[in-house]
């Protein structure tokens, strides 16, 4: 690697700034979920602006998922989970959105693929100007052998899809078409929630989390589409390793942020910070009564961390969280996740998470950063 050291000044300062982008106080509710009670929510996905036509009136896109309640480790007898994959439409610059295009299991579902759960979802255009949502979802599709008396009854395999269109709200489902599934590596045999970006060399980039046949584990690998080409090709199944602490059950990274160009990154190289969701277990714990009580996270009620990359050496990054998260709920589980940023025209940044709430629901929060305090904030 020939990058330079990220001194301590200049990650404090990251810190600060994150710490300021993710408020978890001073969030608003973007979509809320179709119940207010545990197990219901919306997020999964991200917030993206049009680069090729600039509209000055804000106009944003934004996808997810609502899930309802349900338990992705036990079967579809455990509740309806992931039912609808959904796009929004902002024409205020984030401060409200439209639902404009849905589409439920069946829609996502072809011929011997039939979905029992809309996982993830990641919204990305193209250079030519055309739009892609990558979709993951449960498909009723059986473990390779000779691990199938692992599966569940009422359980699939997460495999990822992508449907296009001119624009996000002319989406067509008709275009469905796979992208990434893995049977040959069963360790990392479930893959979801992608998240689609312009790497540095000109290349796509999908970086996705996987999940064992056993179910023990979370991890973020990555698949790249080179210029020219319509596939994505695996290029690490662990672009990451999981934390030594707080993140040792998962690390799987949900959003990509540009580092701003100003005060102590002003004369840097390009860099990125990579927002990714830790857990301590995959259930739930209960803590030693006498224990330092801390938040663990477990499986769907995830807590936050984030990662720091130069450009030049993607993929390789640095943890900025190594001890504890960065991003907590000050309500309910603690659950703060899926977190996506985007980096407005003028240099403010708009900050999407699903946050947990008292009554145990997670909606889609965001808050915004003004370009004078990003500037502030990097000094």
């Amino acid at each position: 690697m020939n990058h330079p050291n990220l001194t301590t000044v200049q990650q404090n300062a990251l810190i600060r700034l994150l710490h300021a982008l993710i408020d978890q106080n001073a969030a608003r509710v973007l979509v809320p979920p179709y119940a207010a009670e545990s197990g219901f929510w919306f997020g999964g996905g991200n917030v993206v602006q049009d680069k090729v036509v600039q509209d000055e009136n804000g106009v944003l896109w934004l996808c997810g998922r609502y899930r309802n309640f349900g338990d992705s480790r036990t079967g579809l007898a455990a509740g309806q989970r992931g039912l609808e994959c959904a796009i929004f439409r902002s024409d205020d610059g984030g401060q409200t959105f439209t639902k404009v295009q849905s589409w439920s299991k069946a829609d996502l579902s072809r011929p011997q693929r039939k979905v029992l759960s809309i996982e993830g979802t990641s919204l990305h255009q193209r250079q030519d100007g055309a739009w892609e949502l990558f979709v993951s979802s449960e498909k009723d599709m059986p473990y390779p052998a000779p691990l199938e008396p692992y599966q569940k009854p009422g359980t699939g395999v997460w495999t990822i899809d992508c449907m296009t269109g001119p624009t996000p709200d002319q989406l067509d489902a008709s275009s469905l078409a796979p992208v990434l599934e893995n049977s040959a590596r069963p360790e990392y045999l479930h893959v979801k929630d992608p998240v689609v970006f312009d790497a540095p060399d000109g290349a796509t980039a999908m970086i996705f989390c996987s999940h064992p046949f056993s179910w023990t584990s979370s991890n973020s690998g990555l698949a790249v589409r080179q210029p020219g080409e319509s596939e994505f090709t695996v290029q690490a199944w662990e672009v990451a390793p999981r934390g030594a602490a707080w993140d040792v059950a998962a690390t799987r990274i949900t959003g990509r942020m540009a580092v701003p160009r100003q005060g102590l990154f002003a004369d840097a190289p390009p860099a990125s910070i990579y927002f990714y969701d830790g857990a301590e277990c995959l259930r739930q714990l209960d803590e030693n009564a006498k224990a330092h009580s801390r938040p663990r996270g477990y499986s769907c009620e995830e807590i936050g961390g984030a990662f720091f990359g130069w450009d030049a050496d993607f993929p390789h990054v640095e943890r900025l969280s190594p001890l504890a998260p960065l991003f907590i709920s000050p309500h309910g589980s603690g659950c703060s996740r899926y977190t996506e940023v985007l980096t407005l025209p003028d240099g403010g940044l708009f900050a999407i998470w699903q946050q947990a709430q008292p009554d145990g629901s997670q909606p889609l929060v965001g808050h915004t950063l003004s370009a004078a305090a990003v500037v502030e904030l990097c000094a």
